[in-house]
């Protein structure tokens, strides 16, 4: 399962595209090539999301892919999730590996290299790293670039993803600079064609990723 840390991984926020169901969203990412998939929900209550996260989890498991829930311990426990992403505000990663089952993979949110190595040393599966580039679907986010993203691809030994207004005009970038996975979200999801612009994304990643 971890050994899958790489490639396009779409972050599926209802309110960047609320008239879209998230199912279907996932779908049509994953057959254009998403790895992973993440459910970001900062407003439904976590009752509601329950079924939303066990049904993207089902899908994600058919098709191979990785199923990531944001913040909420509790709801990727719940939902028999493969992994779960935390922020530097969040719950701190060594208490998650406390509470998750080993096999669980844990994501953290970072912004430089002293961030990177804490996140490793406390049991972090994948670190990501932004934002990189403008962005709307956050407004709490520190400003970070891609000599931020080489520092933290030389300071840790995991996996390291992108994040923070990837796009078709910059993926190249955050490639180049080391990047294991690029985490989008309104490039995708709230692109006319779903599964066309997760397509073109993907087929940036080098042969094999």
């Amino acid at each position: 399962m971890k050994g899958q840390l790489r490639g396009l991984y779409v972050i599926i926020d209802p309110a960047v595209a609320p008239e879209r169901d998230e199912l279907e969203i996932a779908r049509a990412a994953l057959d254009g090539g998403a790895r992973l998939i993440q459910l970001r929900d900062k407003t439904c209550q976590i009752g509601l999301q329950l079924p939303v996260a066990e049904a993207l989890q089902a899908l994600c498991r058919e098709r191979g892919a990785l199923f990531i829930v944001n913040d909420r311990v509790d709801l990727a426990l719940a939902a028999g999730a493969d992994g779960v992403h935390v922020g530097q505000k969040d719950l701190p990663v060594a208490a998650v590996r406390r509470l998750v089952p080993p096999e669980m993979v844990i994501g953290c949110s970072t912004n430089n290299a002293d961030e990177a190595r804490r996140a490793a040393a406390d049991g972090a599966d994948y670190v990501s790293v932004g934002r990189l580039f403008p962005t709307g679907s956050k407004d709490d986010t520190r400003p970070a670039t891609t000599d931020t993203l080489r520092a933290v691809k030389a300071a840790v030994s995991l996996p390291v993803c992108a994040i923070g207004g990837i796009d078709e005009s910059n993926i190249g970038d955050v490639l180049a600079a080391g990047a294991d996975m690029a985490a989008v979200i309104a490039a995708v999801i709230a692109a006319p064609d779903v599964s066309a612009a997760a397509r073109r994304l993907a087929a940036r990643f080098p042969e094999g990723d």
